[in-house]
């Protein structure tokens, strides 16, 4: 049976960074993926500037496109176009940056053996063995970060409550998009799509399109992407590639930590609602999850306790805002747009995007706060489903 400090599930990247660090710090670390690189995953492929601050890895390479031009739709109003003197979101593609940063752990000295479906997780107090359909590993730590459709958080105990938005996107090629130029701007339309928005983001050679909201709405989704290419002036029948998805988002009294055991990411339910964003969720909960686990190694704590405790510090102000925020511009456009025309509060946007404004962390009960606000957010609608 193969050994190793730390087991990696998923190696997406929230999972190859995490694998990344702990390479770097001389741990002994094998990174799993029941898929076969290169691989595509459905999302819109941004990276906030704030995300990058808990990247550890250039990703340079991998970058299409830099935003600095923000193009905001409400309820099929005039839009306002919101500028930035420097980049606010990194545009990339799933299947180039996930292949990077795994490869790039690989480099760090992780073992990544991708192909590998895991079966089973079981926990003890000296750690944990992960059984797959390529053999048995085992490790004193494991981390679960193969997302929402993976098997880590189930079969660790973790992570329950999650409930789930639905997205459904596709690509269309620049000589489909009419003269409209999209270089370095993107597209957000709210209250158009029932507790979510429709977006149009650039890459090098074509636009990624896409609609976002309520889980209810799945059997519209198909109609709302249409409805939008209409008003884009898309031919419908040109998006290439389309494909649903769900987005998960965390009950925040469900644990994501347990005994030897942490989930990151898109597997501990850590999708923003209103944005709908997971990477900077991905970066930001691998660095803390990294974190702990050194000091467990390090023999400076038992266990990984303190991960759930700091991902709480560090998020659940910052979520319960985006419920608030994601029930205003769903069912208030004229009050969303004026905040959005505000020079005040555009500053502040810029300063959150960029993370010039870190929120301090918090303590161990401040989820009660975002268990408030998804309160107010869900309202009678539906997050279920999907």
């Amino acid at each position: 049976m193969d050994a190793f400090d730390v087991i990696v599930v998923g190696a997406g990247p929230a999972g190859s960074t995490a694998a990344y660090r702990l390479a770097q710090q001389g741990a002994r670390v094998a990174l799993l993926d029941r898929a076969t690189f290169p691989r595509d995953k459905p999302c819109g492929g941004g990276i906030t500037v704030r995300g990058l601050q808990h990247l550890p890895i250039d990703v340079t390479p991998v970058v299409e496109d830099r935003i600095t031009s923000l193009e905001l739709g409400f309820r099929g109003g005039p839009r306002l176009v919101k500028e930035s003197s420097s980049p606010l979101v990194l545009m990339t593609q799933r299947r180039r940056l996930d292949e990077y940063l795994a490869t790039t752990a690989a480099e760090a000295g992780a073992d990544f053996r991708d192909g590998v479906r895991v079966r089973g997780i079981d926990l003890d107090e000296r750690g944990a063995t992960v059984r797959s359909d390529q053999g048995t590993l085992r490790a004193s730590i494991v981390i679960g970060a193969d997302g929402c459709n993976g098997v880590s958080a189930k079969a660790l105990g973790l992570g329950a409550g999650v409930a789930y938005g639905i997205a459904y996107e596709g690509n269309v090629p620049l000589d489909a998009v009419g003269e409209h130029s999209w270089r370095s701007r993107l597209l957000l339309e709210f209250s158009t799509v029932p507790g979510g928005y429709a977006w149009l983001f650039p890459k090098a050679d074509h636009v990624n399109v896409g609609v976002g909201g309520w889980a209810a709405e799945a059997s519209q989704m198909r109609r709302h992407l249409a409805l939008l290419c209409g008003r884009l002036g898309i031919d419908a029948s040109l998006v290439e590639a389309a494909r649903g998805y769900r987005l998960p988002l965390r009950d925040p009294r469900a644990p994501v930590a347990r005994q030897r055991a942490v989930i990151v990411g898109d597997a501990a339910g850590l999708v923003d609602p209103m944005s709908g964003d997971g990477m900077f969720e991905a970066f930001l909960s691998s660095r803390l999850a990294v974190e702990t686990i050194t000091d467990v190694l390090h023999g400076t704590v038992p266990d990984v306790r303190q991960y759930e405790r700091r991902l709480n510090g560090a998020l659940a102000r910052h979520r319960m805002v985006s419920w608030i925020g994601k029930r205003v511009f769903d069912q208030f456009p004229g009050a969303a747009r004026r905040l959005a025309a505000s020079d005040a509060v555009w500053s502040r946007v810029e300063a959150r995007v960029r993370g010039d404004r870190p929120h301090r962390p918090r303590s161990a009960g401040s989820p009660r706060a975002e268990a408030i606000g998804r309160a107010f957010a869900l309202g009678t609608h539906s997050l279920r489903g999907g």
